[in-house]
């Protein structure tokens, strides 16, 4: 519920009251007048093909607490009845402004991150580790638009805001920033990804600080020990932490146990001992920049290690599903980049499993003039690590020089359908633009496909 009066929506908005409702607040933020439910304040985004100021009349029929639309639907919404009715400019804006409002009255301990890879699985073992009364974003939501809704989706009484913050081009990261003022930044790792929007490495990596300049005053920052193209933003930042080998939180002994990695943790307020449900080496280093998100926020050591058992993550990232007996399929097909695709084929090939290790790769997107050779650069990595079978999906995927190649995620299922056997690892990994979440699909809508318990990643 936002908490805060009609009056100071209106203030923080930079929009005029044109009708009054019934008081109270609203329970959420909406941008979607398909899913009220009833008390939502409908915000009417202005895109490029279309106005959602023309669907915010139905919102109001609907039980929306109240609706923020532009100028040109002042007309038409004087005629509703009932809700209160704001009129701004850019709706937007405004609810880009509505939400720092609320991040500034929540008071909460707000943790931004971003990288190449790892900010989503960072922020949900960040979310799961940090005791007290948590709100973190839910699957994507970490745009313009996604992250004042995390922001406004969070109850009164909230005491950490683990946000995470996508970027596409320069400035949206500055741009997410000056929204959520954070307290705590994380900067995962800066990697060749979004190359093809920003020029180069050295770009991409001065887009990712500029969560820098957007700290709260005072504010602290978490980096990887080794910052590689970070290093010359980084300067001589009084609260930075560093993660990873030789950093102030690194990992000093990594065992396997029943269910996941067993962990001991060393850092500047000593070593402790951290029982994680994951196998992935990747995903212990994203433990390792939670652990220093953590210690930034003024947790002990023992109350990060206490939690490790909540530990879950978003859909579509190392998914464990058996999905026929002794098959064993990783569905990791969120997203792809050369950093994460490598991370992902050397966590199968280290799978003790007595078939084959079955590597469906679909396209890596947005790499820029060198997309050629980072696919065959990942090809020939996953033959030189041990894949057995390489089937590529789509025609860039050709790259990978594939043992095999089909036109979609629908013949790529189809394919392994007939091929798998028991005893067989199969990872299933690609940018969302390759739809591979479609080969999981159907392999998983078998009957005797079923998820294996305590082994997502």
């Amino acid at each position: 519920m936002i908490e805060l009066t009609a009056e100071r929506m209106a203030a923080a908005m930079g929009a005029e009251i044109l009708k009054r409702g019934d008081g109270g607040f609203p329970g959420s933020a909406s941008i979607d007048s398909r899913e009220i439910a009833g008390g939502e304040l409908f915000f009417g985004l202005i895109g490029e093909n279309d106005d959602g100021g023309r669907f915010a009349a139905r919102a109001l029929e609907e039980g929306a607490w109240g609706v923020v639309a532009g100028p040109g639907w002042q007309t038409e919404l004087e005629a509703t009845g009932g809700g209160w009715i704001f009129i701004c400019e850019d709706p937007l804006l405004s609810l880009q402004m509505l939400a720092r409002a609320w991040r500034r009255e929540l008071e909460a301990t707000v943790i931004g991150i971003t990288g190449s890879v790892g900010k989503t699985s960072v922020k949900d073992i960040t979310r799961s580790l940090i005791p007290g009364k948590v709100h973190a974003s839910e699957e994507n939501f970490n745009t313009e638009i996604g992250l004042p809704l995390t922001i406004l989706s969070a109850p009164a009484g909230t005491e950490t805001l683990v946000l995470e913050m996508a970027m596409r081009g320069a400035g949206q990261i500055a741009e997410l920033a000056g929204i959520a003022e954070p307290d705590i930044g994380v900067i995962t790792n800066v990697g060749p990804v979004h190359v093809e929007l920003l020029g180069s490495i050295e770009a991409v990596a001065a887009a990712k600080a500029e969560l820098i300049g957007g700290l709260a005053p005072g504010g602290l920052l978490v980096v990887p020990s080794e910052a590689g193209h970070l290093e010359p933003h980084l300067g001589d930042i009084p609260g930075l932490l560093r993660f990873g080998p030789d950093g102030d939180v690194e990992a000093m002994r990594v065992e396997a146990g029943p269910g996941g990695s067993l962990v001991t943790v060393r850092t500047g307020a000593g070593t402790e001992f951290f029982e994680f449900p994951f196998f992935e080496p990747h995903n212990v280093t994203n433990a390792l920049a939670a652990i220093a998100a953590g210690l930034a926020h003024g947790a002990a050591l023992n109350e990060l290690s206490v939690r490790t058992g909540s530990i879950s993550f978003s859909k579509l990232r190392g998914e464990h599903i058996e999905i026929e007996p002794g098959v064993l399929l990783v569905n990791d097909c969120y997203n792809a980049n050369p950093l994460s695709m490598r991370s992902a084929i050397e966590y199968l090939t280290s799978l003790d499993t007595t078939g084959r290790k079955i590597a469906v790769l679909g396209l890596m997107a947005e790499l820029g003039p060198d997309q050629d050779l980072f696919h065959a650069e990942i090809g020939e990595f996953a033959r030189d690590v041990g894949v057995d079978l390489l089937i590529g999906v789509g025609d860039m995927a050709r790259g990978y020089s594939p043992d095999r190649l089909v036109d979609s995620p629908e013949a790529a299922a189809a394919l392994l359908a007939g091929l798998v056997e028991a005893g067989d690892a199969v990872l299933i990994k690609g940018s969302r633009s390759a739809g591979l979440e479609a080969v999981a699909e159907r392999l998983t809508a078998r009957p005797d496909a079923a998820p294996e318990q305590g082994t997502v990643g």
